[in-house]
């Protein structure tokens, strides 16, 4: 894919991207984790809320 940019604006980019803050290796993206804390969060604050509205009533 040919870039739009100007030679000068393209190096810059790259020496940029090339940057070592810009090289960080990171672990791959696990859905089923998120969910899960998705859930124990959602499931805490249905159980405080719970326990609040007895101390109240």
């Amino acid at each position: 894919m040919p870039s739009r940019l100007n030679p000068e604006d393209q190096q810059r980019v790259d020496e940029y991207l090339r940057a070592p803050q810009h090289q960080v290796e990171r672990q791959p993206f696990r859905p089923w984790i998120l969910l899960l804390i998705v859930l124990i969060v959602v499931i805490g604050l249905g159980l405080l809320s719970r326990l609040l509205s007895r101390l109240v009533l």
